[in-house]
């Protein structure tokens, strides 16, 4: 899509713009952010594109379902910049991410293999002999107290409280669950998707319930790392292109 959008190597906006979707707003808008090179100007002030722009803006359309908008805008402007170096940092921030990404799911799955079905039963939440306070739980996670205070209202754990003193006492239960929602937060899970998913692995007494979101978490990794393979296809083309 985009090649032959028009007979010789100059190209009308519209010409760009229909060749992939756009609008001739949202390729002029491209310009200006520097994801695409500077287009020449005909005398009355009309812009010109050239094979050269189409692929710049192929580039950047392959780049951002790997990397995201902002990063894949990054990266254009670096390399219409002469700063090639500048746009592989960038994407070698961005595979880092990626790995980082698949580590905190297999953190996830490794804290999953580690509760025993009983823990998760909701006559035991709470219940066990002493236990962890809001502090060092929050520290332990790398979290506010603030933050378990926000997870104990959206419903994913429920501390006693110590009779004497009214300080929420986390226990064992409450501590999984805590650990369980933290990773899944970092794996982009919102809290109204997660509350769900402990509530139905309490009341089913196992882990079931989260195979499914585990399964679609692999997926969307997998997805980004293949378009970031996509993506490196048509950079290198680009910068072939460029000469």
């Amino acid at each position: 899509m985009g090649k032959n959008l028009q007979s010789g190597d100059r190209l009308r906006p519209v010409d760009l713009a229909r060749g992939h979707g756009l609008s001739t707003q949202a390729v002029r808008n491209y310009e200006e952010a520097g994801i695409l090179p500077v287009a020449a100007r005909t005398p009355h002030g009309y812009r010109t594109y050239t094979s050269l722009h189409a692929a710049a803006l192929r580039t950047f359309l392959a780049l951002m379902p790997g990397h995201g908008h902002q990063t894949a805008t990054s990266i254009m402007r670096a390399v219409n910049e002469g700063a090639v170096d500048g746009a592989f940092r960038l994407i070698d921030e961005s595979h880092a991410q990626l790995l980082d990404d698949r580590r905190t799911l297999q953190a996830v799955e490794s804290a999953l293999r580690d509760l025993e079905p009983t823990t998760w039963s909701e006559s035991g939440v709470g219940s066990e002999p002493g236990g962890t306070f809001i502090g060092p739980l929050a520290e332990q996670l790398g979290i506010r107290p603030a933050t378990l205070r926000k997870w104990e209202r959206a419903g994913l754990m429920s501390p006693r409280r110590d009779p004497r003193t009214g300080y929420r006492v986390y226990g064992e239960a409450d501590v999984r669950d805590a650990r369980l929602a933290h990773q899944l937060r970092r794996g982009g899970y919102l809290l109204e998707r997660i509350a769900p998913l402990i509530a139905q692995v309490r009341a089913a007494g196992g882990l079931e319930p989260l195979e499914a979101a585990l399964r679609d978490w692999h997926g969307r990794l997998s997805a980004r790392g293949r378009a970031m393979l996509n993506g490196a296809a048509e950079l290198e083309a680009y910068l072939r292109k460029r000469g």
